[in-house]
């Protein structure tokens, strides 16, 4: 019970922090999020000649252009995101990570999860999405995308931004999803 709350409090501060709703509340905020998802992708294909068209092959993507994580024993990761069907914006997302064990420290990265298929894809717009234990990051660099495969139809590209990334660990990682039609409605009112 004291880990499941340690680890509670630690994401509660991360939503805090990072304002944990999954769309950007104001318009000036989507724009925001917009532009840093492009620039997420750019810096991607700029490391790796082959990552843009790894994702103009695949059916859909998530781009977290800001992750955060940290922890002290326990830890966990945040970060918002945009989802993308056929190059087309069709949501925005949430990242939350929860881990245990050893670990010390902090680091920032842009994460991209790339989904093979419809079937794929739809299970993160159906409501909440977790990746297994199967699912593994690759640490973007030159020629990475080419030799990358799909795992039970998601592939995970990670680029560190600050701090230290030995590992890549995605696994526990779930997706919150919230259709950009729901997000205009709300905000039109």
């Amino acid at each position: 019970m004291y880990f499941a709350s340690k680890v509670a409090g630690f994401v509660a501060v991360a939503c805090l922090v990072g304002g944990c709703s999954t769309a950007p509340k104001t318009t000036e905020a989507r724009q925001d999020l917009q532009a840093d998802s492009r620039s997420a992708v750019n810096s991607m294909a700029a490391k790796d000649a082959t990552f843009q068209s790894f994702l103009d092959r695949a059916y859909g993507y998530a781009v977290y252009p800001n992750v955060g994580k940290g922890g002290a024993v326990v830890g966990g990761a945040y970060g918002k995101g945009i989802l993308y069907e056929q190059g087309r914006q069709v949501g925005y997302t949430d990242l939350t990570q929860a881990s245990a064990g050893a670990q010390l420290g902090g680091q920032a990265y842009r994460e991209v999860i790339v989904f093979e298929n419809a079937s794929a894809l739809d299970k993160v717009k159906k409501g909440t999405y977790s990746l297994g234990a199967e699912v593994s990051a690759v640490i973007l660099k030159s020629g990475a995308a080419r030799e990358t495969r799909f795992k039970d139809g998601v592939a995970v590209f990670v680029q560190p931004k600050a701090g230290a990334m030995a590992e890549a660990s995605v696994s526990g990682q779930k997706l919150s999803y919230k259709p950009v039609s729901d997000v205009e409605a709300t905000s039109t009112r």
